[in-house]
């Protein structure tokens, strides 16, 4: 079998297993690992994330099952095949469900061993090669939406810094469209049609972010059992994304710098050196001026990627691009969950309107997102909305909250109360700006007031 050199770890608490699928799988050009219990497989993972996983579900400390179950809660995508002992083929199907991809019978044929070796390895690059081209894809279909003055300017600064090479530094809340930035300025500029690579530099310990950022060669370090490329190679000529730049560590922060000084780098554990054609975007929610103050951040580093700063507004400096995020949000649901949900009604939208968005645009696609599933109409109504009232507390339309007999006034009642506070505060107490935000006379507003008892701000 022409199989690339990758990384397979086994996971069996029997020794002579072990032994068998080392032999087989180095034959077909596979580097081994191994482990004999679920523990020793995390530590292992935690060095180096394999290219593959055979597991066998019956072991001591920790089972099968139970590393399969804290895979996916950490998030770690990795194939995996079940070894499953003659008779246990309930449990290999209970496995698939936990995320296994395939089973692998005991005692081993070693053509059967190569197929299923073979067919995982070849279903994890289609995987790879199918979120690399939807990262690309996503960097070509850019979807910056709004026309308030704040995005109009971020929008031109960024217009102008895709036609150069310099570094560019998108800064902002969480949520405030910092990678949709990134994919635009890439799309834009003279690299549109080379790799859109993005790196979450918060996501991964030091470790594997330097070996996912630079790449190591084989035998670079304890697990590391085949030579791996870093983004930066797989990058060339295109554009790299380090988001949440501001949580590298110092080291990290070391090298990085070479690479925008030098534009070059080397493998970790390696001495070649690598031109490095890139065009580098970060972005962050911290203060990077303050961590820079403190020494948390180097200085330099802070001005190389200082050189195009875009500062993204939150959502609620921009509400009057709500609306337009607003309507695309529903057609992007509606579309992929294959609804007939073509709009917001106007209650709807005033009660949107009248949000604090302190999730900025992430949360007002989830609020979105989570309407369009439970609308039952062609377009959104209050009651298909889950929002927090202003002062953080569960909206009376919270569907998740349990219902009692007879609460159904009481329930407008707050809903009205939650609706005319959000208004007043966005208004900064103003009852005639408050009036028509929430598309009523003014006379009605105060006579609302004093019913539903609200102290005027």
């Amino acid at each position: 079998m022409d199989t690339p050199e990758v990384l397979v770890l086994v996971v069996d608490d029997d020794a002579a297993t072990r032994r068998l699928l080392d032999v087989r799988l180095r034959a077909m050009g596979c580097e081994v690992a191994a482990a004999a219990d679920g523990r020793e497989a995390l530590i292992a993972i935690q060095r180096e994330v394999p290219a593959l996983m055979l597991l066998d579900l019956q072991m001591p400390r920790m089972g099968g099952m139970e590393l399969l179950r804290e895979l996916r809660k950490g998030g770690v995508d990795l194939p995996v095949i079940v070894i499953t002992a003659h008779g246990s083929i309930e449990a290999a199907v209970e496995a698939m469900k936990e995320g296994a991809i395939d089973f692998l019978p005991k005692p081993f044929d070693p053509k059967h061993l190569e197929i299923v070796v073979h067919k995982a390895l070849e279903r994890r690059k289609l995987v790879e090669s199918n979120r690399f081209l939807q990262d690309t894809l996503a960097a070509r279909t850019p979807a910056v939406l709004g026309e308030s003055a704040p995005i109009r300017r971020a929008i031109e600064i960024a217009r102008k810094a895709a036609a150069a090479n310099s570094t560019v530094l998108l800064l902002g809340e969480s949520g405030t469209g910092k990678e949709v930035f990134a994919h635009s300025i890439h799309q834009w500029s003279p690299r549109q049609d080379r790799p859109f690579v993005v790196v979450n530099c918060v996501a991964l310990s030091e470790h594997l972010l330097e070996s996912e950022l630079f790449g190591h060669e084989k035998g670079a370090f304890t697990g590391a059992h085949a030579t791996k490329k870093g983004k930066f190679e797989l990058a060339h000529s295109g554009t790299v994304f380090l988001d949440e730049i501001g949580d590298m560590p110092p080291n990290l922060q070391t090298k990085l710098l070479r690479v925008l000084q030098d534009h070059a780098f080397e493998r970790v554990g390696g001495t070649k050196p690598f031109r490095a054609d890139i065009r580098i975007i970060a972005a962050t929610n911290r203060d990077l001026d303050g961590a820079v103050k403190d020494g948390r951040f180097r200085e330099d580093l802070y001005y190389r990627l200082n050189v195009v700063r875009i500062v993204l507004p939150p959502l609620r400096d921009r509400m009057d691009d709500l609306p337009a995020l607003a309507h695309h949000f529903v057609a992007r649901f509606a579309m992929e969950t294959k609804k007939a949900v073509k709009g917001i009604s106007k209650e709807a939208m005033t009660l949107l309107l009248a949000q604090a968005w302190r999730g900025n645009i992430r949360e007002l696609a989830n609020v979105i997102e989570r309407a369009v599933v439970l609308c039952n109409g062609i377009q959104i109504e209050p009651e298909d909305l889950a929002l927090l009232s202003p002062g953080g507390g569960a909206s009376p339309f919270s569907l998740t909250s349990p219902m009692t007999s007879g609460q159904f006034h009481a329930q407008v009642k707050q809903f009205k109360q939650a609706t005319i506070k959000a208004a007043l505060h966005q208004t900064g107490g103003n009852q005639t700006k408050a009036a028509e935000l929430l598309g009523l006379r003014r006379t009605h507003l105060v006579r609302m007031l004093r019913v539903l008892s609200i102290r005027e701000q």
